[in-house]
């Protein structure tokens, strides 16, 4: 067991060289202070106690004087003098200042003198570091009581807080900082929206330093909402930001009409684009700026997406180095409630050569498949677990069946073998759900959760038809949002600007027509292009036979569809892949028709799973369309038909 100890003088100089300042870099009085003392390089202070400096040949400062600290902001504290010797003198400090890098200066009057810059750490104790911790530290709440039985890791060891609330671990310091796990009735302290989970390690090694962090005790954790946000790609391009600030609305919108509700955010990473840190200015701090000026009050973790590795970095650390300086680690886990979160990073940048190829694989690696399963050991099998990561665990093959997708889907899954697990994942700017029930799982406790775009097809489709921002599957730029309640939680997705029960989209082919005379624009040369906007042409010629397509965009194998007539009349219902027809007119329309087009645009229409098909009975008879999901949340709609295809009628 670690002793705190609590001493009467609560300076503890860190364990390197002390670095001497004497010299003034600002002006001096006629009449020098002749004043002198040692200045170290870092400090651990405690809170409320005195601060001992050492003076320098006898050159004591006077019982009247102050000693002064400005932190880089510009902010000064006052410290006030309580004992002198000729061999030492003793400083009280305000409770309220806080650790950072400050200037320290004596001031007598309207005299002031310099005498270096030393990094203070304030602490709530005094912990002395056992022998061969290079990093320890106290996790407390916030009325400064320690925290027992917190993992506290650096990505690769991971130790527990003792009754005291103390960690003391072995690091090599490898990825240049530690964070802890949140544990379960805590929430982590913020700035802005960003969770204060990690510090970075500031010293060698093989030297011991101390990292402290403060959670805030909450009660009736167990019942909240999660916000998972997919791919927001801010850029300062396509009008994203307004666009951005669209869908930050629609959030503060249904947050306000949740209040007595604890809401948490969880990104699936790509909320950055690489490319345009360099071409536009727009990197991790301006979307932290922007993230931060939208969603105020939101407690949002992070996960790292491709597009937030440094493309110009020639390794996977190196990739990474900007998102783990001012987001957060690139994996970690946190409580909340009776559930289990991990973050995992599943884009494997090794074989970076430092051009714009990003040429990234798609899988877990080692190092990191070895951590989650020290992760947990720490939970027990019969706590739900959820686990973020970018890049899809599966993807769809046909309109029913799934493939793996990850390179090593079948290590991670050995990892998390025997835990009911639930994958929340981005990427593909499309929404789908795998279940166990699927084939491709085999009925193992393992489901995945694949969620839309923020940004729907990169802002596209909003940019060049304001009102119709949706992904290449036509899924309506938005986010999902699951309720839990104890261990169990139900899910749904919403669409930007649209009712939470609005959960299908519905078209009369008989009116959806697409033809090249849509495409005047797009030059007969460019054969690629041509090709790529005729399949649009061949799945619409306007002759479908009293067909109508349904894109349910949330579904999966547990929902079910009835389409009825208006005489009582129950039709077969049939899934499909299919291209969403909105999304041909609202985007891929409009970007084919140029006559700058070489090849086919980026961003398009794609042919997708979650479409079903019915045949009516003639043109003119009324469908009464219901979809309901596993929860038994119903989406209703009385289609008209015939139903008009036009971008004004589905515009939201």
């Amino acid at each position: 067991m670690n002793q705190v100890k609590y001493p009467l003088l609560s300076l503890l100089l860190a364990i390197i060289p002390l670095a001497f300042f004497s010299c003034s870099d600002e002006p001096e009085a006629e009449t020098p202070l002749d004043v002198d003392f040692e200045v170290p390089a870092s400090m651990v202070v405690s809170k409320n106690a005195d601060c001992v400096f050492a003076v320098k040949d006898g050159k004591s400062p006077l019982i009247s004087d102050l000693v002064m600290m400005e932190n880089a902001s510009g902010i000064s504290y006052e410290g006030v003098l309580s004992s002198v010797s000729p061999e030492r003198f003793s400083v009280r400090f305000p409770a309220h200042m806080g650790s950072g890098e400050y200037r320290v200066y004596l001031k007598r009057g309207e005299r002031k003198k310099s005498f270096g810059k030393s990094d203070i750490t304030v602490v709530e104790r005094i912990i002395s570091p056992e022998e061969g911790a290079t990093v320890y530290g106290f996790i407390s709440d916030s009325e400064g009581e320690g925290v027992a039985g917190v993992q506290v890791s650096d990505g690769f060891e991971i130790v527990t807080t003792d009754a005291d609330g103390v960690y003391q671990m072995n690091s090599k310091k490898e990825l240049g900082y530690v964070f802890y796990t949140v544990p379960s009735g805590y929430e982590p302290q913020t700035k802005g929206v960003m969770p204060q989970i990690f510090q970075q390690t500031k010293l060698g090694a093989s030297v011991s330093e101390r990292i402290d962090f403060v959670v805030d005790r909450v009660g009736n954790q167990d019942d909240y909402k999660v916000v998972f946000l997919g791919d927001m790609h801010l850029a300062d391009r396509t009008n994203d930001i307004n666009q951005f600030t669209n869908i930050t609305d629609d959030i503060n919108k249904y947050r306000g009409a949740h209040p007595s509700d604890r809401i948490y955010g969880i990104t699936l990473g790509d909320m950055t684009w690489d490319i345009y840190w360099y071409t536009r200015k727009f990197s991790m701090d301006e979307y932290v700026a922007t993230v931060n000026s939208r969603l105020s009050g939101m407690t949002i973790y992070h996960t790292i997406g491709n597009h937030d590795n440094d493309y110009k970095a020639t390794n996977n650390i190196d990739a990474k180095f900007s998102y783990r300086s001012v987001i957060s680690p690139n994996y970690y886990s946190f409580n909340i409630g009776q559930v289990h979160y991990v973050v995992l990073d599943n884009i494997d940048c090794s074989s970076y050569d430092g051009t714009e190829s990003r040429n990234y694989v798609e899988q877990v690696v080692p190092e990191q498949l070895a951590w989650l399963s020290r992760d947990l050991e720490y939970v027990d099998k019969g706590t739900p677990v959820v686990i973020m990561m970018h890049a899809p665990l599966y993807y769809p093959l046909t309109a029913t069946r799934f493939k793996k997708d990850l390179v090593n889907a079948d290590q991670l899954l050995g990892v998390v073998d025997g835990y009911d697990v639930q994958f929340v994942t981005g990427h593909t700017h499309k929404n789908y759900n795998v279940l166990p029930s699927d084939d491709i799982v085999g009925g193992a406790k393992v489901q995945e959760h694949n969620v839309g775009a923020v940004c729907g097809d990169w802002w596209w489709s909003g940019y060049l038809t304001p009102g119709c921002l949706m992904a290449p599957d036509g899924t309506p730029a938005g986010y999902a949002v699951w309720d839990f309640k104890g261990k169990k939680f139900s899910y749904r997705y919403k669409g930007c600007g649209l009712d939470e029960s609005v959960q299908f989209r519905s078209y009369d082919l008989n009116n959806v027509k697409f033809s090249m005379s849509d495409v005047p624009e797009l030059p007969a040369t460019s054969t690629s292009a041509v090709l790529s906007f005729q399949r649009y042409c061949v799945a619409y010629p306007g002759t479908q036979n009293n067909e109508v397509l349904l894109n349910v965009w949330n579904y999966n194998a547990d929902w079910t569809i009835s389409v009825v007539t208006d005489k009582g009349q129950s039709l077969t219902v049939t899934p499909v892949m299919a291209y969403d027809p909105l999304h041909i007119a609202a985007m891929s329309v409009k970007r084919f028709n140029s006559s700058s087009v070489t090849s086919a645009p980026n961003f398009i229409t794609q042919n997708f799973n979650h479409f079903f098909k019915v045949k009516a009975p003639d043109a003119d008879t009324d469908l009464i369309i219901t979809v309901t999901d596993e929860f038994g949340n119903v989406s209703v709609e009385n289609m008209a038909r015939p139903k008009p295809f036009d971008i004004e009628s589905y515009r939201w």
